[in-house]
């Protein structure tokens, strides 16, 4: 696997804006309260933070379909909102992104999934409160997703799962999913969570964190080789084409069939990791819409990584910005 050049990701970068993308998975409201620390409370040994302000952001899939939507590509979302305050907000901050919301499916039965973070102005998280109801979609909810899906499976270039737990991502709508991908020979690409590891059977490529690799391979990810036996298990045991193992300041981990790619960390100041998955996978599935062979969608996401983690919250970066990174590494 040859390494990207800068010249390559001009060209890849150029494609964006003619690929489609679309996303399935759970979206969320990110709600940052932000304020100052400067004691203890008198009534029990926390701090007390005396507010500043407040910011919100499209969390979860939603921070998927933005990262596609900020490089410039073509995005669909597929999710499910609650009849409520915060599934309006998500909405507008969709809309205000220039993302649709037709594909977003309401239940009033349950809120819209909602990450209240309390942080300090280091932003320093305090503490934080989840509002949702995670059980699986099921009856008319999960028909009328299965409905959208397999519309617009008829289109896209690439198919994402981004599965937060959260209840949208059930076993018969990710294997309708890869079943269409693969009538159309298009790549299905899954940030999963482990307990939902037996739902991605067939899966192209899944994008596992270290953590995550080491729950469902029972491998410890220390060193490029540990990393490299559990990916081979981890596409083993989930019957997928590729997997590609996120490790942080220490990079990633590719397996392309008896293929190994270590990415190394681009070093940059890391800020907050909260959403760097997101930006990820969204990369990872623009780019092959592009046209990128997988080695070169890691690089790509690789490198978009190390622009958000320096960012506040669900972050995401330009195509410039993108490909500064790549005028910046000194690898080149």
């Amino acid at each position: 696997m040859d390494v990207l050049t800068l010249a390559r990701a001009r060209v890849l970068a150029s494609l964006f804006d003619s690929a489609s993308v679309v996303i399935l998975g759970d979206v969320m409201v990110d709600q940052f309260v932000v304020g100052h620390v400067d004691r203890i409370s008198p009534e029990a040994p926390v701090p007390v933070v005396l507010f500043d302000h407040e910011e919100y952001r499209a969390g979860g899939a939603a921070n998927v379909a933005r990262n596609v939507r900020a490089l410039g590509g073509q995005v669909r979302l597929l999710g499910v909102v609650g009849s409520d305050d915060s599934g309006e907000r998500l909405k507008r901050e969709l809309t205000a992104s220039g993302i649709g919301t037709s594909d977003l499916v309401e239940d009033p039965a349950r809120p819209t999934t909602r990450k209240l973070r309390v942080v300090t102005d280091r932003n320093q998280q305090v503490a934080r409160v989840d509002y949702e109801n995670d059980a699986e979609v099921a009856g008319d909810v999960e028909r009328v997703l299965a409905g959208r899906l397999a519309s617009l499976a008829e289109t896209a270039r690439v198919i994402v799962v981004s599965d937060y737990l959260k209840g949208v991502v059930t076993k018969r709508l990710v294997q309708l999913a890869i079943d269409a991908a693969r009538k159309r020979a298009i790549p299905v690409l899954v940030d999963p969570k482990i307990p939902h590891i037996d739902y991605y059977a067939g899966a192209t490529l899944i994008t596992p964190n270290h953590h995550e690799a080491e729950i469902a391979t029972h491998v410890r990810v220390r060193t490029d080789d540990e990393a490299a036996t559990s990916a081979r298990i981890f596409q083993e045991r989930t019957s997928c084409d590729r997997v590609l193992i996120t490790r942080g300041e220490r990079g990633m981990c590719l397996v392309d069939g008896t293929t190994t790619l270590h990415l190394p960390a681009i070093g940059r100041e890391v800020s907050d990791v909260t959403g760097a998955g997101d930006t990820v996978i969204g990369t990872l599935a623009l780019a092959l819409a592009a046209g990128a062979t997988t080695a070169e969608a890691a690089e790509l996401a690789n490198h978009a990584a190390s622009v958000v983690v320096a960012r506040f919250g669900p972050a995401t970066l330009s195509t410039e910005e993108l490909l500064k990174t790549f005028q910046e590494d000194d690898r080149r």
